[in-house]
């Protein structure tokens, strides 16, 4: 079975009301659009039943649904033993009174049960204590492998019912990992879900990556590789594991990233005068044309969510800067005037703003700009903070953060962390190695 087919066997989703269930208020919200948000009080009991073989499901799938709340920095999870009520009595008959008195606004509980042809059954509900009404009802059928997608996927349906918007839980990112010593390191393809879980490596580090990219459409990754000291970017698919190289370029390309469509890459070339420009290639019939010209530097580009714009880096003005062009590469002008450099823009999956890297007085900033050059923030910084990535919903970035290590400073660590859109709730990804270059996923279908 690929790797796809494995992770996607969600078999069956059903919604439900439970009987006597009025239409739920439209209270209970968390307000995203402020700045830093008070983390609302929810109370998770351990999913009730059983499955054969699988004696802590219902706690397991408690886990990965409270870590995903959690690590959004919008829920807080209430410490399972001030609970008042047991896990049985609470999924058949919440004592809403005894969940207030502990502080709780909302309530999830849940059953877990084996169905015929040894396929699972994870049935949830979403309550709002004070309104004493239900919320979400949701049940899934699956395979009992597939036990921590369905934590990820009710995760996403609490947060789009509490908060409007969509989740970002159900989705994966690919990163370079990182082994060996600094200055010599062995780099391979790696994914994994979005917390962290379930990492495979795609590559086996003879040749070294770079700047992987997901595919908006199929299950493809575009990324820029050294096979046999020569750069080049590659397709690799991800159901079968194979990979192709889009095009043998006299100069080197890198920086790929797809088209929303999923039907075109947009790299950079550069010549022998090291000087680069902005090409596409059309992946049905590998037409390339030539977007940007000029004596300098243009890379990076990222295309708006709509096809219609792409956001770049470029040094022809003298500085390293961030332009947006038509998408046939007409119309370029500069949208970013601090000091400093700024580089790597990406492209918010809702539009509305362009993430990017600042170098400024030896510092690194991950920042946002909205791309008619207004309303700048930097929301994180460090010794060396790059490779900004957006989740599906656009709301939370991932970056990659180097520091100093060793006795005399002179070893480096990177990992992966995410930062709330806002500035707040910046956290790791744990990742079994050193971890740069991430690229989020759009949620899995």
């Amino acid at each position: 079975m690929t790797l796809r087919k494995h992770v996607l066997a969600v078999l069956a989703v059903f919604v439900f009301l439970g009987a006597g269930v009025m239409p739920a208020r439209a209270d209970l919200k968390i307000d995203v659009t402020r700045g830093e948000v008070k983390p609302l009080p929810i109370a998770i009991p351990d999913f009730s039943g059983s499955v054969a073989g699988q004696p802590t499901l219902g706690q397991d799938l408690v886990k990965v649904i409270s870590n995903d709340l959690d690590g959004s920095g919008l829920f807080k999870t209430l410490d399972q033993k001030s609970f008042l009520q047991n896990t049985s009595e609470a999924a058949t008959n919440p004592d809403f009174k005894s969940w207030g008195s502990i502080g709780a606004q909302a309530l999830v509980t849940g059953t877990i049960s084996t169905t015929g042809n040894n396929r699972t059954r994870v049935e949830f509900r979403l309550w709002d204590v004070e309104a004493q009404q239900q919320l979400v009802g949701m049940a899934y059928m699956t395979t009992p492998t597939n036990w921590r997608r369905i934590g990820h996927i009710i995760a996403d349906t609490i947060y789009k019912r509490i908060t409007g918007e969509q989740g970002y839980f159900d989705s994966r990112i690919v990163y370079v990992a990182e082994t060996g010593p600094y200055g010599h390191r062995t780099r391979r393809l790696a994914i994994m879900d979005q917390d962290g879980a379930n990492v495979h490596y795609l590559t086996d580090g003879s040749a070294m990556v770079l700047t992987p990219r997901f595919s908006p459409t199929e299950q493809q990754i575009t990324y820029m590789a050294y096979y046999h000291n020569k750069p080049r970017v590659y397709l690799y698919d991800i159901d079968s594991g194979r990979q192709e190289v889009l095009g043998d370029f006299p100069g080197m390309t890198f920086a790929p990233r797809f088209s929303p469509d999923g039907n075109k890459v947009v790299m950079s070339l550069s010549d022998n005068n090291g000087n680069s420009d902005i090409y596409t290639m059309d992946l049905r019939n590998h037409g390339v044309a030539r977007l940007t010209h000029g004596d300098s530097i243009s890379t990076s580009p990222s295309y708006s969510p709509d096809g219609k714009y792409i956001a770049f880096e470029s040094d022809r003005s003298g500085s390293q800067q961030i332009y947006v062009m038509n998408s046939d590469g007409s119309g370029a002008h500069r949208i970013t005037f601090g000091t400093g450099r700024y580089a790597s823009p990406v492209w918010s999956p809702r539009g509305d703003y362009i993430a990017f890297t600042r170098i400024y007085k030896n510092e690194f900033y991950i920042g946002v700009i909205h791309p008619d050059g207004s309303g700048e923030r930097l929301i994180a910084k460090g010794f060396d903070v790059e490779g900004p990535t957006w989740s599906p919903n656009g709301r939370v970035l991932c970056f990659f953060k180097v520091v100093a290590t060793g006795a005399h400073g002179d070893g480096r660590s990177s990992r992966l962390y995410t930062i709330d859109l806002t500035g707040f709730n910046e956290h790791e990804i744990p990742t079994p190695t050193d971890a740069s270059d991430p690229a989020w996923s759009p949620l899995n279908p």
